[in-house]
């Protein structure tokens, strides 16, 4: 990581089974390094006396709390500005494993001013990750990511609840976009969402036809083929470049979003990465 980042946030997870560390910018979610331990219990077990047990359990602990504090410095800290790279940190985990790694000497002190949240998970790796970025989320209002979650939230609520103020799927939320005319609220799109945009012309007829192919459908000649005559290829464009261009005279907001986060993919496997919400008065 570079320099310190203005709504760049720093994650650390940690727990007895291993320690994520990670950072949420205005559209990424991203994990930069993680790494499993096999803490042992606070009982022991099998012919180990307690005394013995406590003293392993105490070295085995420290080793950890050791490399974790090392890799908060690594990745949160700039090698060659030796200031913190993020606008803040996030330290999540169990109680006892998070607090001792604050309070271990070895955790840098440069950091410790960054700390903005200590959150309790109930998991830890890349599902504690994910909790301790809906925990923090009023702190982290202005991150794009989280907006960006709360959109989809509000889009999948809307289905849930049967509201008719939403629509998905190329073919009739395109429909929807252009026949009716600030019909669409808010236009929800995948940003890698692999589809053109075609406009086909009939030379028998000299009509012009509009269809939005996938890789997929674009190898099949019949999309090309309307009756008996060829269809000309008159403009081929990636339909996300030409929704970002053209969205606003359909008097609708457009959000991209990725699939960084649950909610995104569940978006993109089950609604076809593309949709909207609609207008109060489509009720």
């Amino acid at each position: 990581m570079g320099d310190t980042a203005e709504g760049v946030f720093g994650f650390i997870v940690i727990d007895r089974h291993g320690a994520l560390f990670g950072t949420l910018s205005r559209t990424t979610r991203e994990v930069l390094h993680k790494f499993s331990v096999d803490l042992p219990g606070k009982h022991a077990r099998g012919g180990v006396s307690a005394l013995q047990f406590a003293k392993i359990r105490k070295e085995r602990c420290d080793l950890y709390i050791r490399k974790a504090a090392e890799l908060v410095t690594q990745y949160y800290i700039n090698p060659l500005t030796g200031q913190p790279n993020v606008a803040g940190l996030i330290l999540a985990g169990s109680a006892d494993l998070k607090t001792e790694l604050r309070q271990s000497h070895m955790f840098d002190p440069r950091l410790e001013a960054k700390i903005l949240k200590v959150v309790d998970v109930s998991y830890g790796g890349e599902s504690g990750f994910d909790q301790a970025i809906e925990l923090s989320s009023e702190i982290l209002g202005d991150v794009g990511f989280i907006r960006e979650k709360a959109l989809v939230r509000r889009f999948l609520e809307e289905i849930s609840r049967k509201t008719g103020r939403y629509v998905y799927g190329v073919d009739d939320t395109l429909n929807t976009l252009v026949s009716g005319l600030g019909a669409v609220e808010t236009l929800i799109v995948w940003q890698d969402l692999d589809i053109n945009r075609y406009v086909l012309n009939n030379n028998a007829t000299g009509e012009n036809v509009i269809k939005y192919l996938d890789s997929e459908q674009e190898g099949n000649e019949e999309n090309f083929i309307e009756g008996n005559i060829e269809l000309v290829v008159v403009e081929n464009t990636p339909l996300v470049e030409w929704l970002a261009n053209e969205h606003v005279r359909f008097g609708c907001a457009l959000e991209f979003v990725t699939d960084m986060f649950n909610e995104g993919r569940q978006f993109i496997r089950g609604f076809g990465g593309i949709g909207g919400i609609l207008h109060h008065r489509m009720n």
